[in-house]
């Protein structure tokens, strides 16, 4: 038996936390990305739920090239950018985006799964085999 208890459960945490990683270095490329190609500010308006569909139509896409054209980034950097130049900086800034709601339900939800179900180690014991002990003295 292993020091931290059910070996399976240690394999799904495992897998969890690099499988949690392996996301958040893709979102560090994809921001990277997103910083380069100047595309950070292309969705103008913040909507956590309903943000996580993009134009699906041509009045919709429209609509947000409008709002685009409203912000400075859009006179200062992009004036005269067409809708397909549009198009694929909003592109990487949606990715960017969706990205990060997944790295949320992907960390959040089996961390409520795991805690439930009692798969990580309890922090006394985390602690006691992870972290240095304290010199002695220390409150």
């Amino acid at each position: 038996m292993s020091r931290f208890g059910n070996p399976d459960r240690n394999r799904a945490v495992a897998v969890w936390l690099f499988a949690t990683a392996a996301l958040v270095f893709l979102m560090v490329v994809v921001g990277g990305i997103t910083r380069l190609t100047g595309s950070g500010l292309s969705i103008t308006e913040w909507k956590p739920i309903m943000g996580a569909i993009p134009p699906l139509n041509q009045a919709d896409w429209m609509d947000a090239f409008d709002k685009y054209r409203q912000i400075p980034q859009y006179a200062q950097v992009n004036a005269g950018m067409t809708l397909d130049e549009f198009k694929f900086i909003f592109f990487w800034e949606w990715s960017h985006r969706l990205l990060g709601r997944l790295i949320g339900l992907v960390f959040f939800l089996p961390l409520v799964v795991f805690l439930a179900l009692r798969a990580a180690p309890p922090l006394s014991r985390l602690h006691r085999h992870a972290l240095p002990d304290r010199p002695s003295g220390a409150a």
